[in-house]
């Protein structure tokens, strides 16, 4: 069952209280505190494309990737509308196939979570390959204390035309959260029923630095206080090693 499918068209509704406009504001310091040029930019698990667009908007050249077809056609609407033009590939992470290389990479809410640790690896060897010498890779993650707190909880969000339900567990070895997740939306006087099912992987700091170093990637900092940091976020600003 894949994530992100009919979850995609409903995507932003329920993520109205992300805090957009902060994300942005966190990488444009980062870029203005690191030494070089910043302007072509890679937004990898882009989803549908909101930060893209306001990178875009920002006056940097984007390219957002994606694995998700359902995702990239609300992002290339929303770009459309808001009159900007981002390069949108539909492309897994593990391979990620650009056309040259980026000043600089950056993934949001949590997306790294969603790597399993058998491509963690792969991804970084992708992201070096197409970031340029010291560019930089910036990416967050959920902490595994905060996942581990969702053991066994369950939410609603709701409003006239959709309701959305979901129910997050452990693994047996603890090592990953499970999500289901049942979205209804309303078709007239019925309501139409569908089903994802997502998965993050839990990852410790430390854990993290090792692959990043194994990649190549010098980690520059690791900050617990960036956006929605109080909701157990953690950002990660690396360098890609020449």
């Amino acid at each position: 069952m894949t994530a992100y499918g009919p979850l995609a068209y409903a995507y932003d509704v329920l993520t109205g209280d992300v805090p957009y406009a902060a994300f942005l504001a966190y990488y444009q310091k980062i870029f203005s505190e690191n030494t070089g040029e910043y302007r072509l930019l890679l937004d990898l698990c882009c989803g549908t494309g909101t930060l893209t667009c306001a990178l875009a908007e920002s006056g940097y050249d984007m390219i957002g990737a994606d694995a998700s077809p359902e995702m990239l056609s609300v992002a290339v609407q929303k770009s459309t509308e808001k009159g900007v033009s981002p390069l949108f590939l539909c492309q897994r992470a593990e391979e990620l196939d650009l056309y040259g290389t980026v000043d600089a990479a950056v993934s949001s809410l949590d997306s790294f979570n969603y790597l399993a640790r058998e491509d963690l690896l792969a991804v970084l060897e992708r992201l070096r390959l197409f970031i340029r010498p010291n560019g930089l890779l910036i990416f967050d993650i959920r902490s595994a204390r905060w996942l581990r707190s969702l053991d066994g909880s369950t939410s609603v969000d709701e409003n006239d035309e959709l309701l959305c339900l979901w129910r997050a567990d452990l693994e047996e070895n603890r090592e990953a959260l499970l999500y289901g997740l049942d979205l209804f939306t309303r078709r007239g006087s019925l309501w139409e029923r569908r089903r994802e099912e997502h998965v993050e992987y839990l990852y410790e700091v430390d854990d993290l630095i090792n692959v990043l170093t194994r990649a190549n990637f010098s980690v520059l900092k690791v900050d617990k206080n960036g956006p929605q940091g109080e909701l157990g976020r953690i950002f990660f600003t690396c360098r890609r090693n020449p």
